[in-house]
């Protein structure tokens, strides 16, 4: 986890020619860009949002069970007022949204302890998986990551402690067609991994990915491929290595690694003014092609790769509007070249998010998108002293998206309104529709 930052695009354009030089910055601005097109006939409507405030889902994210029930998960953070969180936040539906309780997942005797990142994933045979982690938000460093499993749709749980070490950050689970289930973390002084392949039973022991960087985002194929997003920073960004721009690609669960360089530019830093910067999402098609999204001063970029991250056909695919700066993307694949996104932009009074739907050919024609009106999540922050004034704030670094069995996309954005006394998270549907 990251306290939240944002930022204007002229502050931006400022940090990185002092980074790289102006004549990095012309070249970076003067560079060849292939634009994806928007559909003018089409868009993402989105029905009034489901508004549930029972306790505060900062970073969400949201499954779809086999079964058709509904899971968000989330955490606390230092925000709402009552107790200090201590055992992992969950939620279900079992009516497609409209209605929404809360899951006892145990408690912390039972190893269900966890106060900050979450990550949700669902195996074939209806096995859910929960990781959480553990943060000292006094020492501000992470402490422990555990993963949570129910058989039976969340009714009970089986909790296994993966990681007890300082510094333990962002962890992410996903499931292989197989049903094997992988877990990876970093906590600075490497990125690890972890498999259970008897239905979260037991685990591996804890295997190295890369000595360096972050767990930016974890991926499974269509044939068990794992994509690992490695980045610079790490620790909870208590420690930024710069240069660790990689993705790493398993063929064998996990076995062993080939690595990569990622396309783009990015800068990494966490003072005031820096970029708004975090994850950063991959995903596979069911064709086994492999995406990442990311954000640079230019707009919102999609890359797409053939051959297990070997190469790159790169896209524009949102152009940065004046001085709203596009930051925290997040992107999840279906069918052959079908993908769903989420981005923010602007700060303050003009914060926004919006979803996206963007289909990539097959041929080398750029991408087609479609999109939702730049919406408005109830999200908000105390602004810097001496004001006493709340200001807008994204509340987490992306906004998870997924698609549905009916067709639709589903997004979930946290409630974090202290003006109010508001703490929870606002479930939207969005369907393409002709305008």
């Amino acid at each position: 986890m990251r306290p939240d930052r944002s930022l204007t695009y002229q502050t931006l354009v400022t940090i990185v020619a002092f980074s790289l030089g102006v004549p990095a910055v012309r070249a970076c601005f003067g560079q060849s860009i292939s634009e994806s097109s928007t559909s003018a006939s089409s868009g993402l409507d989105s029905t009034p949002p489901v508004n549930f405030q029972g306790g505060l889902a900062r970073e969400p994210m949201i499954i779809e069970h086999p079964d058709g029930a509904l899971f968000v998960s989330g955490y606390a953070g230092d925000v709402a007022s009552g107790p200090a969180q201590t055992v992992p936040r969950l939620w279900k539906s079992t009516d497609h949204g409209a209605t929404w309780n809360a899951v006892n997942v145990g408690t912390e005797m039972d190893g269900a302890i966890g106060n900050s990142d979450v990550d949700l994933a669902v195996a074939r045979d209806g096995t859910l998986y929960f990781v959480s982690m553990g943060f000292d938000r006094k020492a501000f460093e992470g402490t422990h990551i555990a993963v949570g499993v129910s058989r039976d749709s969340g009714n009970t749980w089986h909790w296994t402690m993966l990681s007890k070490k300082r510094f333990d950050d962002r962890p992410w689970v996903a499931v292989a067609p197989d049903g094997a289930a992988h877990v990876i973390w970093n906590d600075g002084r490497g990125v690890y991994h972890t498999v259970s392949r008897d239905r979260g039973a037991t685990w591996s022991t804890a295997q190295v990915i890369h000595p360096q960087g972050g767990s930016g985002n974890l991926a499974v194929g269509p044939k068990g491929e794992l994509a690992v997003r490695i980045t610079p920073a790490s620790a909870s960004g208590n420690k930024i290595e710069p240069g660790v721009e990689l993705v790493a690609i398993s063929k064998d669960g996990g076995d062993t690694w080939e690595k990569h360089s990622v396309p783009g530019q990015r800068i990494w830093a966490f003072t005031e003014g820096s970029t708004p910067r975090w994850t950063e999402p991959l995903a596979w098609d069911a064709n086994g092609n492999l995406y990442l999204l990311w954000t640079q001063v230019t707009g919102v970029w999609l890359a797409r790769s053939a051959d297990r991250g070997s190469t790159w056909t790169t896209w524009r695919v949102a152009e940065s509007e004046g001085d709203m700066l596009s930051y925290y993307p997040y992107l999840v694949a279906g069918g052959p070249g079908e993908l769903a996104a989420t981005w923010f932009s602007g700060s303050g009074d003009s914060l926004r998010f919006q979803a996206c739907r963007i289909t990539v050919p097959s041929s080398v024609a750029p991408p087609r998108k479609i999109c939702s009106a730049r919406l408005t999540p109830d999200t908000w922050r105390p602004d810097d002293p001496p004001s006493t004034q709340l200001v807008r704030s994204p509340a987490g670094e992306y906004l998870p998206v997924l698609f549905l069995r009916d067709g639709s996309l589903a997004v979930v954005s946290p409630i974090q309104n202290q003006g109010t006394n508001h703490f929870g998270f606002s479930f939207w549907k969005f369907k393409e529709s002709s305008r």
